[in-house]
């Protein structure tokens, strides 16, 4: 039986000792790391830092060869976390259905399991369009659409299943920085709105110091350091100043100003 999630808001996510080598090469070291339940938790990092593989154990494509993840006390792995709570996952593409048009891919998941009324499911998709500032696109094709405009109605998919907690992969990279910030300001107000646990991964910094709550820095599999964006961009670490000073031309933009 599904829980009635308007009684509940985000989910808190324990992130204890993870472990991962291909080939005898380490990809993640002992990365320990909490998310507070309503949270903006960024991770960030170069490419090849391993943010991609760690999102891959969160959301449950890959078992580490140690450590544990656990959502509210729970193993990520247990089936007592799928019939508990709600996760989405915002793929970095969108990937939207290209056969399939907005509105249908919105409405993919309630559709295909059947859970409300075709019409009750059109007023849903409807409501989570609107959310994200999509009006009167229900009808059009995903290639009639812009580059931010795929990423708000993957969001706007992701919101149907009502979440407790969103993994963002990457959402603001091949999009023009107007686009980027739109995408920013998104996820800030519907965390604010609704509650929900976001963890975004990204190698945006203007983003992550944008809308964080708190950064995670993960350098060569590991958490090098982890606290509020002033904590970060002053950070003694050579190499966070490093990798937050390279081509970093102006100040990010704070979005919660």
């Amino acid at each position: 039986m599904n829980p009635d999630l308007s009684q509940l808001s985000g989910v808190n996510l324990v992130v204890r000792g993870l472990c991962k080598q291909f080939r005898n090469q380490p990809v993640l070291a002992d990365v320990s790391f909490s998310v507070n339940p309503g949270e903006i938790f960024v991770i960030m990092g170069p490419s090849g830092s391993g943010k991609s593989v760690l999102l891959k154990h969160l959301i449950g494509l890959e078992a580490p060869d140690a450590g544990e993840i656990l959502i509210n006390g729970d193993p990520v792995t247990s089936p007592e976390v799928a019939a508990k709570y709600r996760m989405a996952l915002v793929f970095q593409s969108g990937a939207l259905l290209n056969s399939l048009t907005v509105g249908e891919n919105v409405g993919l998941y309630l559709t295909e399991h059947r859970l409300k009324p075709e019409e009750e499911i059109q007023k849903i998709v409807r409501e989570k369009l609107a959310d994200v500032g999509l009006r009167d696109v229900m009808d059009k094709m995903p290639s009639e659409l812009s580059g931010g405009m795929k990423k708000r109605a993957a969001i706007a998919r992701a919101l149907v299943t009502e979440p407790q907690l969103i993994f963002y992969d990457e959402p603001t990279s091949e999009l023009d920085p107007v686009s980027a910030v739109v995408i920013g300001e998104e996820i800030l107000d519907l965390n604010q709105r609704t509650g929900v646990t976001s963890l975004v991964v990204t190698h945006e910094r203007e983003l992550a110091f944008g809308i964080a709550d708190r950064i995670a820095v993960i350098m060569e599999g590991r958490i090098v350091t982890v606290g509020a964006p002033d904590e970060v961009r002053n950070a003694a670490d050579p190499a966070v100043k490093n990798f937050l000073q390279a081509d970093f031309k102006r100040q990010p933009k704070n979005l919660r100003a």
